[in-house]
C-alpha cells in the first residue's frame, strides 16, 4: 500500500538554509529532510558546515540527514539529459505518480541505480508503515525517498522481469493485444423465388 506523502523531493540548494551563502563547488555540505506539516511530507534544507551547527545549535531535529559535496550545477541542459538513464527517468516518475502497484517496482529500480552509481543510499528509517530509504542521485544530488516492500524471494524474478519491460517500452507497461477474431461468414440470405403465376385456363373448346 503506497503512503500518502510526496516522495520525490527537490534537488540540492544551491546556498546555505542557514547563512544563504551560495554554495562552493566541491565544497562539503550537510543535505537534511525534515518533516512537511503541511503535506505529511518532506521538505528539504542543505547546510554549509557553519550552518549546520547553527541549526544543531537551535534544537531542530531532521527526519534525517548526511553529509554530501555540492557540485555546481552543468550549465548545458541538453548535456545533463544525455547523462541520465532511462532507469532513472522511469523512477523519477513512479515516484511522483506514487502507485500502490508500482512500490516493488521503484525498490527495484533504486537498487539497479545503485549498483550502477547513479544513486547511493544515505539513509534508512523505519516508520510506521516500513522501511524507508533515502537515495541520492550522485551528480545532481536529487533526493528519492522509496519504501523497501520486502519483496518475497518468489516474486524477485516477476518484478525484474516487469522493470525490463518499463525499460523496453519507455516506461509503460504496453496494453495486451487483443485477440484476433475469427472472421464471421457473412449471412446468406436466400431470397425467396417469386410464387409460379398458376397456368393461364385454356379457352373453352
Amino acid at each position: 500500500m503506497a503512503i500518502a506523502e510526496p516522495w520525490h523531493v527537490r534537488s540540492r540548494g544551491r546556498e546555505c538554509a542557514a547563512t544563504q551563502r551560495p554554495f562552493i563547488n566541491e565544497e562539503p555540505i550537510i543535505t537534511a529532510l525534515f518533516p512537511d506539516p503541511e503535506s505529511s511530507g518532506y521538505l528539504r534544507r542543505d547546510f554549509c558546515v557553519d550552518g549546520w551547527k547553527t541549526l544543531q545549535e537551535s534544537g531542530e531535529v531532521p527526519f534525517s540527514f548526511w553529509r554530501t559535496t555540492f557540485a555546481a550545477p552543468v550549465n548545458h541542459e541538453a548535456e545533463i539529459a544525455a547523462e541520465k538513464l532511462s532507469a532513472e527517468e522511469i523512477l523519477r516518475r513512479l515516484v511522483e505518480e506514487d502507485e500502490d502497484h508500482t512500490e516493488n517496482t521503484r525498490f527495484i529500480l533504486a537498487v539497479m541505480l545503485e549498483r550502477q552509481k547513479t544513486l547511493r543510499e544515505t539513509d534508512s528509517q523505519r516508520t510506521p508503515n516500513g522501511i524507508i530509504r533515502v537515495y541520492e542521485q550522485r551528480k545532481t544530488g536529487e533526493i528519492f525517498i522509496v519504501k523497501d516492500p520486502d519483496i518475497p524471494l518468489n516474486q524477485v524474478e516477476a518484478v525484474q522481469n516487469e522493470v525490463m519491460i518499463l525499460l523496453e517500452n519507455n516506461g509503460r507497461i504496453p496494453e495486451p493485444s487483443e485477440p484476433e477474431r475469427p472472421t464471421e461468414p457473412a449471412a446468406i440470405i436466400e431470397e425467396a423465388a417469386p410464387a409460379a403465376e398458376p397456368p393461364a385456363a385454356e379457352p373453352p373448346h
